[in-house]
């Protein structure tokens, strides 16, 4: 099976499955993250080796177990298949900020404060719409890197065993990988190995998005203000992503009860509602241009 048609069917799948509601299986890795963090960091006491060690625990037999079930005559290919319709996370991005959008538009700021606590780790209770409009449509921007097309990169570039590298690796990041007390130096390697598994499709993405937008202030807001964000691989997806969509995101927010005076990322006039639908569309728009390049890249090749 081609590689243009594995991410077809998958996306298809996902599309219109969407995640499965039960037994997930990041869900019970997420449960086995858990417990490897009691083992390995008992009262933020680990040290960077036990988060080294704790990472091949929990990624590398599972990376394994996936690709030799790859590798099964006549199965495999469900197998492939199956392994990124499960890494994907398309249809689950917009079933999150819809609600909020809806919510943006009906004046329900409440109700637009609790939906978009479901997309991101800050602290939501005080949000204006303006910043409730902020967060959800940086989730977008960020998420359809994390949860969509970083996942397509790596099946593309090495198949299940990249795809599922990455998917677990980036989990352990999302749960390890803070800058405070406890995870500093048990979560530094999760967080280091993300950034390097991220790097190039971060900047692929932001090239995307720049390229479906408008691409002159995409492209002067990644070169300009990226480099101010915390993140290395967010910052390119996230300034040129507000570039494409015209609009002011970053900004100030609390986390974790810590106020980060964050950069300003893009320009032009707040964030609304409408800021988090086009997120969404430019996202939905940048995937079908990649599977159209990957069938173009199918077809050349054969």
């Amino acid at each position: 099976m081609s590689i243009a048609l594995a991410c077809a069917m998958a996306l298809a799948l996902d599309l219109l499955l969407g995640e499965p509601r039960r037994w997930h299986p990041l869900v019970g890795f997420g449960h086995l993250a858990g417990r490897l963090e009691q083992r390995f960091n008992s009262a933020g006491r680990g040290w960077r080796s036990h988060g080294v060690t704790a990472w091949g625990v929990a990624v590398i037999p599972l990376t394994a177990l996936c690709t030799l079930l790859s590798w099964l005559p006549v199965v495999g290919d469900a197998v492939a298949v199956g392994v990124l319709y499960l890494a994907l996370g398309l249809r689950s991005l917009g079933e999150h900020v819809a609600p909020v959008a809806q919510a943006l538009r009906g004046n329900d700021l409440p109700e637009a404060r609790r939906t978009v606590s479901f997309l991101v780790s800050r602290h939501t209770e005080a949000l204006d719409a303006t910043g409730v409009a902020k967060a959800a449509t940086e989730s977008v921007l960020e998420n359809g890197n994390d949860a969509v097309f970083a996942a397509l990169f790596w099946f593309a570039v090495a198949g299940v065993p990249g795809v599922v590298l990455y998917r677990l690796s980036n989990t352990l990041d999302a749960m390890w990988g803070y800058r405070n007390e406890r995870f500093e130096r048990f979560g530094w390697a999760a967080a280091r190995i993300d950034d390097v598994l991220n790097y190039v499709p971060a900047r692929l993405v932001a090239l995307t998005y720049a390229l479906l937008g408008k691409t002159a202030l995409a492209l002067r807001c990644w070169q300009r203000q990226a480099p101010y964000w915390d993140s290395p691989n967010a910052g390119p997806v996230m300034a040129a992503g507000a570039g494409a969509l015209g609009v002011e995101l970053g900004g100030p927010a609390v986390y974790h009860g810590q106020g980060h005076d964050r950069a300003v990322l893009g320009e032009g006039p707040a964030a609304d509602a409408a800021s988090i639908e086009h997120g969404w569309q430019l996202v939905q728009r940048g995937v079908g241009l990649w599977v159209l390049i990957l069938c173009a890249g199918a077809a050349f090749y054969a």
